[in-house]
């Protein structure tokens, strides 16, 4: 194998013609032979007996060139790769030049990574909000762990909204029950939103040991099979419960954490919020650092790149819908049925992915930024304290590569961030209201 040429043309791609010999292509095309010559009807000899040179005088010489160009084309495009020192992107068009018993040329036509030029990337502006946490605050965070550790108790009265009615219901379709439309014994939080509009509001007034019918009208993005119906359902109350929340005092602190005193506890949560407050104001000032870093490079980029990185985001939809019990192809129907409108949508996105890699990799290259074995097994150690796993369980999950990649990416979001100037978010005017 030799490379002829290597032309760089428009829009980040390259043009390799490649050469292989006639010796090469002789080995290629005897494989060819010992792969084939099994399925070749040659009379006179069993399936699979036949010499080539019979073969080659019944169908031609050139009966075995097309098995043995698919043979020897991508060890040849790979070393010729190699040998250029070529970053390619996606899969080549291949065009046969010339094929024969003096060997074989092609020309593959790829995309490349692109030659970046970097913009701006030490002193930028980006606004940073002042973290504030006012005593309403830490009241909230307060409500909600006394809600989580409230209790439903059961109450000799009509429902109300906000209650938890244990139910029987079963729901029938012009007298006949339908698949999914019956349960017994269900907690519904009545204001929940989770049955069908109108079916929690019909129950309002009812109390325990009460039956009635109820008619719901099904919405018409419901399933094919319900869609726009009406229908009944039979619904028996069983019992009527309320939500007890705790009193907020020195016992519930106790109960709920580590302090003895509700001022302890109120402490602490006032720490943590502001933590992950300005934590989250940090993340926000850096997302809009690093996207004016992206926006400020200077590249071609190849459509090549795009369209991977766009399939890249639905494969890991694909797998997001997965891990909640969701098809992609019920996600597609829901959708609109259009699964090319997905990844249509998915390119403006991939191209700010793009983009946000390039420049990465750009600044990575500038700054000569590296990451350590030790920072790596840090940072493994510290996604083990996360979630609560053993450091080499971690180890068999996560390539040590992929987090190599993290380390290095963190190095560059805080350099950029760290030679950033923070400023005052601006504040939206109200439109003052005019009396007509």
């Amino acid at each position: 194998m030799s490379v002829k040429s290597c032309e760089k043309i428009e829009n980040s791609k390259v043009v390799l013609t490649i050469d292989v010999g006639a010796e090469e292509f002789e080995k290629a095309v005897n494989k060819a032979y010992n792969k084939m010559r099994g399925k070749m009807n040659v009379p006179g000899f069993r399936p699979g007996k036949a010499p080539r040179k019979i073969i080659e005088g019944m169908y031609g010489a050139e009966v075995f060139y097309e098995e043995a160009v698919n043979i020897i084309l991508p060890d040849a495009y790979e070393a010729a790769v190699k040998e250029q020192e070529l970053d390619v992107v996606g899969y080549p068009e291949v065009e046969l030049e010339n094929v024969g018993k003096e060997g074989v040329t092609f020309k593959c036509t790829m995309a490349v990574y692109p030659e970046v030029k970097l913009g701006q990337y030490k002193g930028l502006e980006a606004p940073r909000a002042e973290v504030k946490v006012m005593a309403a605050d830490v009241n909230a965070r307060l409500k909600e762990m006394a809600d989580r550790n409230s209790r439903l108790v059961s109450v000799e009265r009509a429902v109300k909204k906000g209650d938890t009615a244990d139910i029987d219901f079963e729901g029938f379709d012009n007298g006949v029950p339908f698949e999914g439309g019956k349960g017994e014994n269900f907690d519904l939080e009545i204001g929940s939103g989770s049955f069908v509009p109108g079916f929690e509001d019909q129950l309002i007034g009812m109390k325990a040991g009460e039956e009635k019918d109820i008619d719901i009208t099904f919405p018409e993005n419901y399933t094919p099979e319900l869609a726009g119906k009406p229908v009944v359902f039979h619904v028996k109350v069983n019992e009527v419960k309320t939500k007890e929340v705790p009193a907020i005092d020195d016992e519930f602190a106790k109960d709920v954490s580590e302090f003895d005193t509700l001022k302890e506890l109120k402490a602490d949560l006032k720490k943590k919020i502001t933590e992950d407050r300005k934590a989250a104001a940090q993340r926000a000032f850096e997302d809009v650092l690093m996207d004016k870093v992206a926006d400020g490079i200077e590249a071609v980029i190849p459509q090549e790149m795009v369209d991977l990185q766009a399939r890249n985001m639905v494969e890991n939809l694909k797998q997001q819908l997965a891990s909640q019990g969701i098809s992609y192809e019920q996600y597609v129907q829901f959708s609109g049925g259009d699964e090319k409108k997905i990844l249509d949508e998915a390119m403006e996105p991939a191209m700010r992915q793009v983009r946000m890699d390039l420049a990465v990799e750009a600044i990575v290259k500038a700054e000569g930024i590296e990451a350590t074995d030790e920072e790596v097994e840090a940072e493994m150690k510290k996604i083990a304290d996360q979630y609560g796993m053993e450091l080499e369980s971690v180890k068999k999950y996560l390539r040590a590569e992929d987090v190599k990649e993290q380390v290095v990416r963190s190095k560059v979001i805080k350099l950029v961030a760290d030679n950033a100037v923070a400023v005052a978010p601006v504040e939206e005017k109200k439109e003052e209201k005019t009396e007509e």
